[in-house]
């Protein structure tokens, strides 16, 4: 059986901790606690880069969450078409490291086209005993 439950957020810095709090309260439902923390650092590095890259004026982001067989699916949809890529941040550099801390805490990630504006940014992550497949 496959849950969902999704949120927009306005493009206000206060989005990502909602969208944070929106996430714990589902996976807790859910009673995901073993990955809670990685997911929900997840929602906020990739709710942050809607907010400063991916919104155009007067759009927020989506943030949806999906259960199936102990696979969570996180996706951040946003009103712009430009694709996120990882960088090499310096330890000097006060940011940049979102999308790395994606790929390391995550199972999959990638970005997928929307229709008719925008990307998802999405990740899966494998509860005990879940696949990807």
């Amino acid at each position: 059986m496959i849950e969902t439950v999704q949120r927009f957020f306005t493009a206000r810095p206060e989005s990502v901790g909602q969208a944070r709090k929106f996430a714990d309260e589902a996976l807790t439902e859910w009673g995901l606690a073993e990955r809670i923390d990685d997911i929900r650092l997840c929602v906020s590095e990739l709710a942050t880069n809607a907010l400063v890259h991916g919104t155009v004026s007067d759009h927020g982001f989506l943030v949806r969450l999906e259960i199936e067989d102990d696979v969570v699916r996180l996706e951040v949809h946003d009103s712009r078409c430009r694709r996120p890529r990882p960088r090499q941040a310096a330890s000097t550099d006060l940011s940049g490291r979102g999308l790395a801390l994606v790929a390391e805490l995550a199972d999959e990630w990638g970005v997928r086209d929307r229709a008719p504006l925008g990307k998802i940014v999405w990740s899966c992550f494998k509860a005990a005993g879940g696949t990807t497949t």
